[in-house]
């Protein structure tokens, strides 16, 4: 196995403050069980799942209380013993609200149902891809895409590269870097049982240069491995996480724009911390019940990276982190680049959560955004090559239809454009906004050609 260092680097990119320091030499505690849960049945992209309990309800742990329905779902299993006390609403991380069945968790926690383990290397494909599914595993580095049907590609498609992801390049977030340094082994013994899945295919561990104990740890648990493995350094850029990106820093492929997807060039990108959970599942009977999370900035007494139960709210993790040295000006569930911020402590972890960060009055401040003034800052950060100047002002002209001829939908969302602009715009916001309406018009012109066929065919 080799360590290497990237032989592409993507165009734009920034540079934002990393503050990794507060949480990155901080070990992973696991938070005691709370009193109470709130487990979203919409943890991942596509549809949520089906609540298949009800209120009275005594849960186990690890028991099903969440079916998938429909092909991009995921099932949600139950992450501690209790009693259900509600099933209702809950607002999630990204302010949307969804059903949550909400426990209350017995004092005693035992084992809980697992599923059984299996041999990976005598289990069939089909028996491999079936526990992921079973075990209600996503993508654990913010888009939650469901990893059983990543790792089962349409016919025709062949994963020729798996690239595990391991830049991490949000500011503040370093669970990943710790389940690197401390749970090397697994993701090991996950990239075996996804190679044997996908078929044998070429692994390339992406980690940006800012992580050389990681870069240590994993070259130590994959010494010895069979086939085409290498550990490719990153240089420092935000985002290099980011799929594509990483893709083509990787292995210089370059993904086409939407509808295209990475399996379209060969490749699939798995996150580091999925891998692991891939690992757990199959060999020791684990759902996906729980993760880690970074919980960090300036106005937490004591920033820790706590292994914490699906469902657990921020308020749980505050308190486990010592409280708050001050009342933050600002909470944000995610990264600064990428996270949303929330208004509330109510709020509860799902699948996805990487990171909490409260900052203080130092760290936040307010503004009055100004008009564009054609600096060009956006368009040289952009890692799409996009202008977000051009769709931004189109947006605030109500011109959609000019927003999406300069392909607004192939936007990321990073914020880098945001980051980098001296007038302070709400780019992203924008952005988010077109690409909303074109969604909206994509759905209702399918609904309406839907009831016209519907018509004919009666």
């Amino acid at each position: 196995m080799k360590v290497t260092k990237a032989k592409f680097k993507f165009k734009g990119g920034v540079h934002p403050p990393y503050n990794k320091d507060l949480a990155r030499d901080k070990a992973i505690e696991r938070l005691p069980m709370p009193k109470e849960l709130a487990v979203s049945m919409s943890q991942h992209l596509g549809a949520p799942a089906k609540c298949v309990v009800a209120v009275g309800d005594h849960v186990e742990k690890g028991q099903l209380i969440g079916e998938r329905n429909g092909f991009i779902s995921v099932s949600v299993r139950s992450p501690a013993s209790g009693t259900v006390k509600a099933v209702e609403k809950r607002l999630g991380p990204a302010g949307g609200s969804a059903d949550a069945v909400i426990i209350e968790t017995d004092a005693e926690q035992g084992e809980g149902e697992t599923l059984p383990a299996l041999d990976w290397k005598s289990a069939s494909r089909e028996e491999l891809l079936k526990r992921v599914e079973d075990a209600g595993i996503c993508g654990m580095g913010g888009a939650g895409f469901p990893t059983s049907v990543k790792l089962n590609p349409p016919p025709g498609k062949r994963c020729e590269y798996l690239i595990l992801n391991g830049a991490e390049c949000e500011p503040y977030l370093t669970s990943d870097f710790r389940t690197m340094v401390e749970r090397a082994d697994r993701i090991r013994t996950g990239v075996e049982i996804l190679r044997k899945i996908l078929g044998g295919c070429a692994v390339r561990i992406a980690v940006e240069a800012n992580k050389p104990e990681a870069i240590s740890a994993l070259e130590k648990a994959f010494a010895g491995i069979d086939g085409n493995v290498e550990i490719v350094v990153l240089p420092v850029l935000y985002p290099q996480g980011s799929e594509k990106h990483q893709i083509f820093a990787a292995v210089g492929r370059v993904v086409p724009e939407p509808p295209a997807l990475p399996i379209d060039v060969g490749c699939v990108v798995e996150n580091v911390s999925t891998l692991a959970a891939v690992a757990d599942a199959v060999e020791f009977g684990k759902p996906l019940i729980e993760r880690v999370t970074t919980v960090s900035g300036d106005a937490v007494v004591e920033p820790k990276n706590v292994l914490a139960p699906i469902g657990t709210k921020y308020a749980d993790l505050v308190a486990f982190c010592g409280g708050t040295k001050e009342p933050p000006a600002k909470v944000i569930s995610g990264g600064t680049m990428m996270g949303f911020a929330v208004s509330s402590l109510d709020v509860a972890t799902t699948k996805t959560t990487s990171g909490l960060l409260l900052l203080g009055r130092k760290s936040v401040f307010q503004y009055i955004s100004g008009p564009c003034v054609n600096c060009g800052r956006c368009v040289r950060a952009c890692p799409m090559n996009l202008n977000p100047a051009e769709i931004s002002k189109a947006v605030e002209s109500d011109d959609v239809k000019s927003a999406e001829s300069a392909h607004v939908m192939s936007c990321l969302e990073c914020g880098a454009c945001a980051f980098s602009c001296p007038q302070r715009r709400p780019v992203v916001q924008l952005c988010r906004r077109a690409k909303a309406s074109i969604r909206a018009r994509i759905a209702a012109e399918k609904a309406k050609a839907a009831q016209a066929a519907a018509k004919e065919a009666k």
